[in-house]
């Protein structure tokens, strides 16, 4: 059984098909890329995954419950994350606040309990801020822990975002464009961070340009065209495929 099925998704735009019919499957420990040129849909089937958009026709199925019509937080609950092209952190607050909002939405205590300072709401507190400790050291950011995100580096606010996703504690993270940005070295710890997150038991689902990483690291990737899915396989069958490599890869491919 898929842990994230998507079926005929579909989404327009006025007159501009973005995502056209795009069926794709992604099972559980997984490394699964979508590639393809700008403006190919990619970050439009994360936004609809997600629930930041919703689809014209079509869905997204999760562990065989239909996600399709709920909204970002419902989603995350049910152990779907993602991180953003765009950074998107809080950037006047520390690097342990940030991951600490991702912990939000496990938390237990109801604005009853929160209001009154219960016991539990300390509890809860000191439990979350131990946590994300944790996690800031699996990601590598732990001496920056007190630092304000604003004052991080390109690549350690990257690192933060995906801590920040890992948060949620979801089954499957989806990560867009993480190595935008990324000097090599940077990339080659990326890819061996994103290893990490599998070994935990995370299923991977990323968009990315680069070709050298998501050819190492996938096991399987799903190529668009306009919309359109024209292939679908592990990346050495994809590095083969004429239509790919003619739209896409060129000889970059034979460089990675």
């Amino acid at each position: 059984m898929a842990l994230l099925r998507i079926e005929k998704l579909t989404k327009a735009y006025g007159g501009l098909v973005a995502v056209d019919a795009v069926n794709f499957k992604i099972y559980e420990g997984q490394i699964k890329a979508l590639i393809g040129p700008n403006g190919a849909g990619k970050t439009t089937i994360f936004n609809l995954i997600t629930g930041m958009e919703k689809p014209d026709e079509g869905g997204a199925f999760f562990n065989e419950q239909s996600i399709t019509g709920l909204k970002p937080h419902q989603i995350a609950r049910l152990g779907i994350s993602r991180t953003f092209q765009n950074i998107q952190l809080f950037g006047e607050m520390t690097v342990l606040e940030n991951v600490m909002v991702g912990r939000h939405p496990r938390t237990k205590a109801d604005f009853f309990a929160s209001a009154f300072r219960l016991p539990l709401v300390g509890r809860e507190e000191r439990a979350i801020a131990e946590d994300s400790f944790e996690l800031a050291k699996f990601i590598g950011i732990a001496s920056k822990a007190r630092a304000l995100a604003k004052n991080l580096s390109h690549g350690e606010r990257r690192l933060l975002e995906i801590a920040r996703a890992l948060a949620t504690e979801p089954e499957i993270i989806l990560l867009d464009e993480p190595a935008a940005g990324l000097n090599d070295r940077e990339t080659g710890e990326l890819g061996e961070l994103i290893y990490r997150i599998r070994d935990k038991g995370i299923t991977v689902f990323l968009v990315e340009h680069n070709m050298g990483l998501v050819m190492e690291i996938s096991d399987e990737v799903v190529v668009l065209d306009h919309g359109k899915k024209i292939a679908e396989g592990p990346p050495l069958l994809i590095q083969e495929d004429e239509q790919v490599i003619e739209a896409y890869l060129g000889k970059e491919i034979e460089h990675a």
